[in-house]
């Protein structure tokens, strides 16, 4: 006798994970808003409309929420896409350009889980880990292309870690919060005015 199969209903699968989208969103912008530690998962429950227990059976707990957000937004920020743009070109001012404008695009898009990531940190179990765990691939990304500036005519002033570096400085999350939020910049000066810096910092 064969075994009895498990049916799977697409349109249940269909609507819980369109269930834990809106529970990551909602938290996402209450951990913006408010700050990890004083949020509840009661309090995104009742942002996203559903039970508490809803979402620790779809999502799990507060921290489990936030890993989820982090890694949501490494996908998100586009920086994959970006480097492949920035890796095939062959100046360095044109590698700068397309980099500010890639990290700016992922830094804009992605403001409101950068916010919640970065008030989570004083009251994280593990703040330096979050941290690490959301920068770690925009940092390579930043490391790929000082090794890629060298490899073009004229290599940058500086050895390559001191050049990805720099680059961490400027076209980093912390940079471009530092303009826009605390300083009122507009993203579009923000991203000239950084280009501009870097190609002359750099040459």
């Amino acid at each position: 006798m064969s075994a009895k199969r498990t049916y799977v209903s697409p349109l249940r699968e269909q609507a819980a994970a369109q269930t834990r989208s809106l529970i990551l969103l909602r938290a996402t912008e209450l951990f913006a808003d408010c700050g990890y530690g004083r949020v509840t998962v009661a309090d995104i429950a009742s942002a996203a409309g559903v039970a508490s227990q809803t979402v620790f059976a779809s999502v799990g707990s507060k921290g489990d929420i936030l890993d989820r957000i982090v890694e949501q937004g490494v996908v998100a920020s586009g920086y994959e896409q970006a480097m492949q743009r920035v890796l095939a070109l062959r100046t360095p001012e044109s590698v700068l350009e397309a980099l500010a404008h890639g990290t700016r695009l992922g830094n804009q898009s992605q403001f409101t889980v950068y916010e919640a990531i970065r008030k989570a940190l004083p009251v994280h179990e593990n703040g330096a880990a979050l941290w690490e765990r959301a920068t770690a691939a925009y940092r390579d990304a930043l490391h790929a292309t000082a090794r890629h500036l060298h490899g073009l005519n004229p290599p940058p002033l500086y050895p390559v870690t001191e050049s990805a570096d720099l680059l961490w400085f400027w076209f980093g999350p912390t940079g471009w919060r530092t303009l826009v939020v605390e300083s009122g910049w507009s993203w579009d000066r923000a991203e000239t005015v950084v280009y501009r810096t870097a190609v002359a910092g750099l040459y």
